[in-house]
């Protein structure tokens, strides 16, 4: 990608330096257990660490070292996020609105949201109650090593997709979404939770076309390599990566399959109203 010497985003907060206390429950290892089993099952990890938390980890500053290397990975998600502010105002614009911008917070192992605990076992993710995104940038060797997604255009994308989170939140479609949960049973819950996320990856998509088209953004090889990650952390193969089988009603993200087209849908396109996931059996 053609990021160096590009803008940084300043809606930005670096955690790295703060250290939780602790969590409820025994500590943070068994609250990563069990919603980790939880999530394989097709709930909510989020909801079950929320409720596990008597209250939000108490912070306190630690001094800590930052690598050349992360370094730079922290300029890059703070172009990319600046890329997506530009990219995304501009279509509000068109439609004579004005884009509110998340925040991005960068953490390691556990932080504080208004979702309850963030930690780095759940990867990257959006919390609509305060507006960030929030991702422990170790998650770029997650991508690399376990997924085989290595490249930049990987982790933009992923900071694409919990944008994409962002802008369903300002449409309210999130909050539509959330409200069907004590309606519907857990199997029909998990196909919108399946629809939500892969409209995320259409919106990211739609970022690239048009960051491609405005800023040059992009270098071969690129798209690639966000069509690696998409198809790397689709739900069929994490579930036989975690039990060796594939369980469909339990699906929450779409399959590999799935997340691929729709990132190539967004990006083929950039047309918003391609995006309705929800109405399409794809």
């Amino acid at each position: 990608m053609r990021w160096k010497g590009r803008r940084e985003s300043d809606n930005f907060e670096d955690r790295r330096g703060m250290s939780g206390k602790g969590l409820a429950v025994g500590g943070g290892i068994g609250a990563i257990v069990i919603a980790l089993i939880v999530s394989f099952l097709g709930g909510d990890p989020q909801e079950v660490l929320q409720q596990l938390q008597n209250q939000a980890p108490q912070q306190q500053e630690q001094p800590i070292e930052i690598s050349e290397e992360e370094k730079e990975l922290t300029s890059f998600v703070r172009v990319v996020l600046a890329s997506t502010e530009d990219i995304w105002s501009q279509l509000y614009k068109q439609n004579g609105e004005v884009y509110q911008k998340p925040s991005l917070v960068v953490y390691r192992d556990q932080t504080s949201t208004e979702c309850g605990a963030g930690m780095t076992a759940m990867g990257p993710f959006y919390c609509p109650a305060d507006q960030k995104l929030f991702i422990d940038l170790s998650f770029n060797d997650e991508l690399k090593n376990r997924f085989g997604a290595p490249g930049e255009f990987a982790m933009a994308y992923v900071v694409a997709h919990e944008v994409g989170h962002h802008i369903q939140h300002l449409n309210g479609t999130m909050a539509k979404v959330q409200q069907m949960r004590g309606q519907l049973s857990e199997k029909e819950y998990n196909k919108l939770s399946v629809k939500l996320e892969l409209q995320a990856d259409f919106l990211a998509g739609v970022w690239a076309h048009h960051a491609n088209e405005v800023e040059k953004l992009l270098e071969e090889g690129d798209i690639e390599a966000g069509l690696k990650a998409a198809n790397a952390i689709g739900d069929d193969k994490l579930q036989m990566q975690a039990q060796g089988h594939i369980v469909p009603d339990a699906f929450t993200h779409g399959t590999s399959e799935q997340r691929v087209y729709w990132f190539k849908k967004g990006y083929s396109t950039g047309d918003l109203s391609q995006g309705d996931t929800f109405n399409n059996d794809r």
